[in-house]
């Protein structure tokens, strides 16, 4: 069977951080990646947020500012325009930067939790984006407030999670685009998939895919575009 044979019409796709590098966004585990400059049991830990908290937002702050000036790619649009035609029926993604749902899409699982969004770590109540970038305290309790993602150290949103599962279950393809799958426990989801598996990246896995598209984010989509419409 050819990956043009598939046709699929319930693709649930698995997103890393390799899905937001085009855009410009640092990944984590390359040689140029977030944590070649940062420890991450020290700066996004539940250890840093509560003990070394000026490390902590400092990080943070400056990846939310950032991130103001990306915008999504290609890929990120395919997806969209997929989901638009009733295709894709989810994106559960690793990724913490909303550009998903920048570039359109609504049915979007994130696993970690977003950046755009903040809350209180001791009250939990969302706080505005900008009160945490200006380093002030939560206007309710006076507690610090953080960006609202998952911390080594955290479980993963539970409700999140399940629906992450049983999409994947039931999809006709399963796409995973731009993860090592190093991490846990997102590294089983492709073993729940019951369809066909399709990977794109520029780096082989361990995993036993069925098809693997080896080729930039963007230049890999394009050609699934292509093949499937």
């Amino acid at each position: 069977m050819n990956i043009e044979d598939l046709q699929p019409t319930k693709i649930v796709v698995l997103t890393g951080a390799g899905m937001s590098t085009e855009s410009g966004v640092p990944d984590f585990r390359s040689q140029r990646g977030l944590w070649s400059r940062y420890n991450p049991a020290k700066v996004a830990s539940v250890e840093s947020l509560e003990n070394h908290y000026e490390l902590f937002s400092e990080f943070y702050r400056e990846r939310m500012k950032a991130l103001r000036a990306i915008e999504p790619h290609r890929g990120h649009r395919i997806l969209a325009e997929w989901e638009q035609a009733g295709k894709l029926h989810a994106v559960a993604t690793q990724n913490v930067d909303g550009l998903h749902q920048v570039a359109g899409n609504k049915k979007v699982l994130e696993l970690h939790g977003s950046i755009r969004s903040t809350r209180c770590h001791q009250c939990e109540r969302v706080q505005n984006e900008e009160t945490f970038l200006r380093g002030t305290y939560c206007e309710h309790c006076q507690g610090v407030l953080r960006p609202n993602v998952v911390l080594f150290g955290e479980m993963l949103p539970e409700l999140v999670w399940n629906e992450a599962v049983k999409k994947i279950e039931e999809a006709d393809v399963l796409l995973v685009i731009g993860t090592s799958l190093q991490v846990s426990p997102v590294n089983q989801l492709p073993y729940v998939a019951k369809g066909k598996t399709v990977y794109i990246n520029d780096e082989p896995s361990d995993y036993p895919f069925d098809f693997w598209i080896n080729k930039t984010i963007s230049s890999g989509l394009f050609e699934l575009k292509k093949a499937w419409g």
